[in-house]
């Protein structure tokens, strides 16, 4: 990869606040650095926004609402498709610049514009298939009219590590429902959201839909939007602690929120499972954006009479994995976000060890520019261990033996997350047990990435409410409204 096309790239990334169709610097003057964890080098310099910028952002999408509200649905939609249209053309600047601010492997990224593209497809034709009903009560007596409307303006919080996913997934429903929208992209990895934004710009997005501010000062921009009683909705994507307070925030205004938080995903391996295809699904749950997903495998629950030859064949398939900066050929583990993800993922290692936990492989920082952890497996852990009670987010395969079916189910849920499992059996009446026992909002059965457009994103317990994707996704930016009209016939 050029220098040259970095540089080119990066440059074409707007540096200021999206509010009300314009582009413009924070009202303070304030910037804030991006910078590439893969060197720890500063890439852009972008504005920092008040919360006086915040609230220009609300009043932009606030006075937006009226009229995007009643444009057209097949309007709407095609808006939705001309941008995906417009990032099918520009996957490849998007792809490069995922890899530039937030790491992953080039790869990757550009599964993340495939995977992202989807929303912005799926919702633009969700859009016109919105129905209501009618028909007569009980008693004769009227007509029943059940109508959707959308809700409102709403405040987007995306996180740092799917940065072109997360906001499509959240934008792509809120426009199709007719809200518009304010969003606050993770300040580690804003440069994703606000390039976006001018492809939206780029596709006909009339002025206020979507307004983009990025900022270091998160708490007092989001708690000034969240207590504006013009926002009617509340989206957030991130850790559980952070998603607790923005609903004690969004208490107030009683608004509708939609919660994707903190995840510690099972990955239960029977004895009676094709290894083959459980140590493939194996690497995907857990290596997939360098482990740092919500989604990724963190307890891996194998079966004792198959959980040495598991882990022979995951070490072996591990060790192989080359480490580097996400834009050389080949790469496998890009960096982790920052120190502290690296500082995180050392001390679960070493408490796992310290337990009793054997390491078959990696389990260390690597001392290079940039903020590097080895791809790491652990065998044998053992229960108490702090890594299988927090989520890792970093790339650490830690294996659990098992027994019997209701240990494993024990294991699996002994969790106060709910968010995706993964079962990997033959036994079709085993996994439809599965499908029962498990505490989570999805499954992956025999399969090792779950996420899709068309299907309903979200967990349960303390891993979230609400559902993102799917026709779920739409009906978290739409109310319902109920008209009764007298008996025409008397």
């Amino acid at each position: 990869m050029s220098d040259t096309r970095e540089t080119e790239l990066l440059a074409s990334v707007p540096d200021g606040l999206f509010i009300g169709g314009e582009w413009r610097p924070a009202s303070d003057g304030g910037t804030l650095d991006v910078h590439d964890p893969s060197t720890g080098a500063v890439i852009r310099q972008i504005a920092d926004a008040t919360v006086d910028d915040g609230r220009a952002a609300m009043d932009a999408a606030a006075d937006a609402f009226p009229a995007w509200a009643a444009t057209p649905a097949r309007e709407r939609a095609e808006l939705l498709r001309r941008a995906f249209d417009l990032l099918q053309q520009r996957k490849e600047d998007f792809a490069l610049l995922m890899t530039l601010e937030m790491g992953k492997p080039l790869a990757e990224a550009r599964g993340e514009v495939g995977y992202g593209g989807e929303f912005l497809r799926w919702f633009s034709e969700e859009t016109a298939h919105l129905t209501g009903r009618y028909g007569p009560n009980p008693e004769g007596t009227g007509r029943m009219i059940v109508t959707q409307h959308p809700v409102g303006p709403c405040y987007l919080i995306t996180p740092w590590n799917f940065p072109l996913a997360m906001a499509t997934r959240k934008i792509a429903p809120a426009v199709a429902a007719g809200c518009t929208v304010v969003v606050k992209p993770a300040a580690l990895t804003p440069l994703t959201t606000l390039f976006f934004a001018k492809l939206l710009q780029d596709a006909g997005l009339p002025a206020g839909v979507v307004n983009v501010v990025t900022t270091h000062a998160s708490g007092p921009v989001s708690e000034a939007i969240i207590g504006d009683s013009r926002l009617r909705k509340l989206s957030f994507t991130g850790s559980t602690p952070v998603g607790q307070a923005l609903l004690k925030q969004a208490a107030q205004g009683v608004l509708r929120t939609s919660m994707e938080l903190g995840g510690n995903a099972p990955f239960v391996v029977f004895d009676d499972a094709d290894l083959d295809q459980a140590v493939a699904g194996a690497l995907a749950a857990k290596f997939r954006n360098i482990g740092q997903a919500c989604t990724a495998a963190n307890r891996f629950i194998v079966h004792s009479s198959v959980a040495d030859e598991f882990a022979r064949r995951v070490t072996e398939r591990v060790q192989a994995f080359a480490t580097g900066r996400g834009t050389e050929e080949g790469v496998t583990i890009g960096p982790l976000i920052d120190d502290r993800a690296v500082a995180k993922a050392s001390e679960l290692v070493n408490e796992a060890v310290e337990r009793g936990a054997t390491l078959r492989t990696g389990g260390s920082a690597i001392d290079r520019p940039g903020t590097f952890f080895e791809a790491t497996v652990l065998s044998d852990v053992q229960p108490g261990s702090d890594i299988l009670r927090e989520e890792i987010f970093g790339p650490v395969l830690a294996i659990v033996p098992f027994d019997t079916e209701d240990e494993a189910v024990r294991i699996a849920n002994d969790t106060e997350y709910g968010l995706v499992s993964y079962v990997y059996t033959k036994d079709l009446a085993r996994g439809q047990r599965m499908i029962e026992r498990l505490e989570t909002g999805m499954m992956g059965l025999n399969v090792g990435i779950v996420s899709n457009a068309a299907a309903p994103f979200g967990g349960w317990k303390l891993s979230g409410l609400g559902r993102e994707g799917g026709a779920e996704g739409i009906h978290e930016y739409l109310q319902t409204k109920y008209t009764l009209t007298a008996n025409p016939f008397g």
